[in-house]
């Protein structure tokens, strides 16, 4: 395709503002260099990874200015030398990490996953990230099995709402802590809903699960991640993917990941059977690139296949024109939206 006449529409992230200080950038639209592929923008996200990075606090986020955006849906309009000619036209998923928030992205031919057809792109975007962080973390980090019962915090978000299905689907006992307003949708999916804003969570956990759960998956951090390692049965597993409840925070950025890591070390080295991990989708990446694909392909292939089958679903809260990001965030940023929040250049 000729892109001369397109024209290229990013969002740039100039540094740490508010959601309303994010910029439009315009330009040409880029050609795709050798074993690359130029993929229209159908759909991005707004996740928690912005929110953070837009305070400075995601721990390796690159230096401003930079274009945010973490993951994409698309169509294949272009492709650099050295590309399979079937991929022009195909739909595609991809997770980016940044650049994502424009019109068009230039992407690895071997990082496109293709999107199976009946999955519209919102609908797909609300699963890239979301849903290959939460099946990754169930699958190959606490290999739960069917009959065992794991704590899911942020039960309701966007991660949590696809652990939880993900986890009934398999057949596992699911306690999730989520706000009020979220109860009724996660008793409807047969989740035990805990309210995380009053009383003692970890109690209302125990009286649930008496002998401990054999998986607690904690995106909160700080002293959540204590509470939550004290709560697994013998044997059990506690994956962390995240600090939430540093969001905030002042100082350094790194230092909630890096205490959450010492206090994993040093939970590991106890010898009652326990593990404790910190998820990072990218692990494996720079060392072992070809069995990192290899992983994601069949995992988010995994996750798009059940969103085919209707077995899950994430919900698409608002789609909101590119141009329009800061109003995107400050929407994600709320807290009074179920589902993600896509934008749609």
């Amino acid at each position: 395709m000729n892109t001369t006449q397109q024209q290229l529409t990013e969002i740039v992230l100039p540094g740490k503002v508010e959601p309303e200080g994010l910029r439009v950038r315009r330009g040409p639209v880029p050609v795709p260099g050798p074993g690359q592929v130029l993929v229209a923008v159908e759909a991005t996200g707004v996740s928690f990874a912005e929110q953070q990075m837009r305070r400075g606090r995601y721990f390796d986020q690159p230096p401003f200015p930079f274009v945010p955006g973490y993951d994409l849906v698309g169509r294949v309009t272009a492709l650099g030398p050295g590309v399979p000619g079937d991929l022009e036209g195909c739909r595609i998923a991809a997770l980016t990490k940044t650049g994502a928030w424009a019109s068009h992205v230039l992407v690895d031919a071997e990082d496109a996953v293709p999107v199976p057809d009946g999955v519209g792109a919102a609908e797909a975007e609300t699963a890239v990230l979301n849903g290959i962080t939460a099946w990754q973390m169930l699958h190959r980090k606490a290999r739960v099995r069917s009959g065992q019962t794991i704590l899911v915090h942020g039960a309701g978000g966007g991660v949590g709402s696809l652990l939880v299905q993900l986890a009934r689907g398999a057949g596992v006992r699911v306690i999730g802590t989520a706000s009020p307003r979220h109860h009724a949708a996660l008793r409807a999916r047969g989740v035990e809903p805990v309210d995380y804003r009053t009383g003692d969570v970890p109690a209302r956990v125990r009286a649930l699960a008496p002998g401990g759960v054999d998986a607690v998956f904690d995106h909160v951090g700080g002293r959540s991640v204590v509470d939550s390692w004290r709560l697994l049965a013998p044997g059990g597993t506690l994956v962390s993917y995240g600090s939430a409840a540093t969001l905030d925070a002042e100082g350094s950025k790194m230092w909630p990941v890096l205490k959450i890591l010492g206090r994993m070390w040093a939970w590991n080295a106890l010898p009652n059977g326990r593990q404790a991990y910190f998820y990072n989708v990218w692990a494996g990446r720079k060392f072992g690139p070809k069995a990192f694909r290899a992983r994601l392909r069949a995992d988010l292939g995994q996750v798009l296949d059940a969103l085919r089958r209707g077995e899950i679903g994430a919900g698409v809260a608002a789609e909101l024109p590119l141009e329009r990001a800061g109003e995107a965030l400050r929407l994600a940023e709320s807290g009074t939206v179920a589902g993600k929040v896509v934008l749609v250049p």
